[in-house]
């Protein structure tokens, strides 16, 4: 009976609502079909190795899943609600081309996959930015809402794009054509690179709110790890960096809010 009575008062304020006008009769029938939703976009096919990529077209998507080669389109504006990940072996190309792409979570990239997110032009008088393939005057516009995670991940190319959580990368690189720049980001938490072996490393022209932890982490070109001109909240922690670290990439030293640990103790001003 309780029942009943709620349901015969809800269907009496409806119906006084439609005679009213202030609910028409075709509210309902108006509300947004399921079929029309952003769907899970899976991106397959391509061949990396002679350039021919499969192109992530502009659109919102639930989320992006990267199985094959993939780039995004020059110009493209991307909205993903939820996560990007890039599967084993599979590469993501968002940093050829010029694009606008706002991810709702996170980005996360598996084992020898590659991942490379932005571009901008270099500044006069020095190489730290990473002009885009397609347009080398243009830049992109990416910002990833939550994290950035990639464990045995091949190559990371991380440039001038907005993370407002955490960059963590662990193990990964082959030492040979893989660099890994990492320069002109602005990333909310913290940045944290564990056991990495790529070709050269950089980590350069950042603002970093969080803390920056480079543990065992070696290159094989003879070449020295950067860590340069770098604006970090919290603290810069460097242990067992191979063959050495220096922060003259730019001739700017870094700026550390807490304290300066390990290999990189002389690095800030």
């Amino acid at each position: 009976m309780k029942f009943r009575i709620l349901f015969g008062g809800a269907m009496m304020v409806a119906s006084a609502a439609v005679a009213t006008g202030l609910v028409g009769p075709t509210a309902i029938a108006s509300a947004q079909p399921v079929s029309t939703w952003p769907r899970a976009y899976t991106c397959t096919g391509g061949d990396f190795a002679s350039g021919n990529l499969t192109s992530i077209p502009s659109g919102t998507y639930a989320s992006i899943t990267v199985r094959g080669a993939c780039a995004v389109a020059p110009g493209a504006v991307i909205t993903v609600l939820g996560n990007v990940s890039v599967a084993r072996g599979a590469v993501l190309d968002a940093q050829s081309a010029p694009s606008t792409i706002r991810v709702g979570h996170d980005v996360t990239a598996a084992q020898g996959s590659l991942l490379g997110l932005g571009c901008l032009p270099n500044p006069a008088g020095h190489m730290t930015g990473h002009p885009c393939t397609v347009d080398p005057t243009g830049s992109s516009d990416i910002t990833v809402n939550g994290n950035i995670f990639g464990t045995g991940v091949n190559t990371v190319l991380l440039n001038g794009i907005r993370v407002k959580g955490s960059v963590t990368l662990i193990g990964g690189g082959e030492q040979t054509g893989n660099p890994w720049p990492i320069k002109t980001n602005t990333i909310g938490g913290n940045v944290t690179i564990v056991g990495a072996t790529p070709e050269w490393f950089g980590l350069v022209v950042n603002k970093i709110r969080g803390n920056v932890i480079l543990f065992d982490d070696t290159i094989a070109t003879g070449e020295t790890i950067q860590v340069s001109t770098n604006t970090i909240g919290r603290n810069l922690v460097c242990w067992g960096l191979a063959p050495a670290v220096s922060g003259g990439f730019s001739g700017v030293p870094n700026v550390v809010g807490g304290q300066a640990l390990g290999q990189c103790a002389n690095l800030p001003d």
